[in-house]
């Protein structure tokens, strides 16, 4: 079906949204890293989607909310000298974090609804945006789950359900952050680069790497070995393997966990060098060529990033940049697959009034 510039029009309206959701998503995702790593995520003891809205708004509520925190397994064993007044520091991040996610909620539905009574969203689309919401549905659900394992008896989330908690963010993000590209360059024609495959490869072992990652936080691995390249004085550290059946060491191992972060991170940022350097040679769209410049510098700032993480024992600020130059690094790899799965279209932007301009065709290589 050709695409007139009306249709172009409704797809740039409907993409500006999207992008704006994958905004959000970005500052859940940061907000959530410093709710972490403040130790905050564990100071609302229950889960109210609906009353849950207002935070307590008098002496008589602030005391009661204490009370129930003053029962967990966090208070107990780490911040039993907390008081009241201490109490809110950590209480606010937490709740920010939760409203967010409902503000979140409200500007995915909203403007939905408000699209598709225009016609801007056809019905056949329907179900793609349906899954969008319910996917982000189940986050808030996966988060609370998450939260749920920290309150029983240690005072610490399960390193397995923080990375599916965090592995569901990226996806969600990286699912309309697709849609609204598609949406955006809706007038390129479908054809794909022969460095697609090799592309989506990359971003796969980017995938692997931020998961590993996800463990790393959710077992603290990140407070030991604090030096680099070696850790401590090896390079093949003591207790790398200790744990018995084999397969639990890559999972609840720290010392394992932070060594396989490291060598899958060390990987792929060498993996993108090479890429960035041999695509200067491929007949590469000029999307794609600034792209996969942006993947490597963000690739780079991130490594950056993640070393001085490590070497200063995981301050809050660092730890939070880190975590969202990850997200940042995978939408620029989207980007990039994107700009490669499809051909510059020589149909004019909408109302540019520019007349159509061939391209040259891709070169094999």
């Amino acid at each position: 079906m050709t695409m007139t510039p009306d249709d172009a029009t409704r797809n740039r309206r409907v993409a500006i949204w999207l992008f704006s959701v994958c905004a959000l998503v970005f500052c859940m995702v940061v907000l959530g890293g410093f709710t972490r790593l403040t130790g905050s995520g564990l100071s609302m003891t229950d889960w109210r989607p609906v009353t849950g809205v207002l935070p307590p708004l008098s002496e008589a509520a602030w005391a009661e909310e204490f009370a129930r925190y003053q029962q967990s397994p966090q208070f107990d064993k780490v911040n039993s000298h907390m008081d009241v007044h201490a109490f809110k520091g950590i209480f606010w991040l937490e709740y920010l974090h939760r409203l967010l996610g409902r503000l979140l909620g409200l500007a995915f539905f909203v403007p939905f609804v408000v699209f598709a009574v225009r016609g801007d969203i056809r019905p056949r689309e329907y179900p793609k945006y349906l899954a969008m919401f319910v996917l982000g549905g189940l986050q808030g659900l996966l988060g609370w789950y998450m939260v749920k394992s920290g309150l029983v008896d240690i005072p610490q989330v399960s390193q397995y359900r923080l990375t599916a908690h965090l592995a569901m963010a990226f996806f969600v993000f990286g699912f309309m952050f697709w849609v609204a590209l598609s949406l955006w360059f809706g007038h390129d024609r479908p054809g794909r680069h022969p460095w697609f495959r090799r592309t989506v490869a990359l971003g796969s072992l980017l995938v692997v790497t931020i998961l590993s990652g996800g463990f790393v936080a959710g077992l603290k691995a990140g407070k030991i070995y604090n030096s680099f390249p070696l850790m401590g004085d090896r390079l093949l550290p003591e207790g790398l393997n200790a744990l018995s059946p084999f397969w639990r060491n890559a999972f609840e191992n720290a010392v394992t966990v932070q060594f396989n972060h490291r060598l899958l991170a060390l990987t792929t940022f060498t993996l993108i060098v090479v890429y960035w350097w041999r695509a200067r040679r491929a007949a590469f769209p000029r999307r794609a060529a600034v792209a996969a410049t942006a993947m490597l510098h963000t690739a780079a700032l991130q490594v950056v990033l993640g070393i001085s993480t490590l070497l200063l024992s995981v301050p809050v600020l660092l730890g939070a940049s880190h975590q969202a130059v990850a997200m940042l690094l995978l939408a620029t790899v989207l980007f990039l697959a994107h700009s490669l799965s499809r051909q510059p279209s020589s149909i004019p932007l909408p109302d540019d009034g520019r007349q159509p301009v061939a391209q040259p065709p891709l070169r094999q290589t």
